[in-house]
């Protein structure tokens, strides 16, 4: 069985940062692409960012140049580096992975942590 666990979110006002972390584990045998998405109230949840096994890394437009994603492969973990915050970026934020058990692979996500900007 594989677990995700996120922290790190919380409340801060606009301009601040927040760092969250996300850390697998259980029966895991290598994980593939590790990402962050976001859910706000009444909207669709979207990706914000993703980094692939290589390194590479993709960003929504709106948190580009704001943002940070890294991965640290040895803690099977995750990271995001949130500045600049803005109103807008209060969300639930949920890490996902793609993650090869030996048996299947598929995505598996955390249980979403708090991300609230005040203005």
């Amino acid at each position: 069985q594989v677990h995700l666990v996120e922290s790190g979110g919380g409340l801060v006002q606009a301009g601040g940062s927040l760092r969250l972390s996300c850390a697998a584990s259980g029966s895991i045998r290598s994980i593939n692409t590790m990402g962050w998405y976001r859910q706000a109230p009444g909207k669709q949840r979207e990706l914000v960012a993703a980094i692939t096994s290589g390194g590479t890394t993709t960003y929504a437009d709106s948190v580009k140049g704001r943002f940070t994603i890294s991965r640290d492969n040895a803690k099977k973990s995750v990271y995001l580096q949130m500045n600049s915050l803005e109103p807008e970026d209060t969300a639930v934020y949920y890490c996902t992975c793609n993650i090869n058990t030996g048996f299947r692979t598929r995505d598996y996500w955390g249980q979403g942590t708090q991300v609230t900007v005040s203005s």
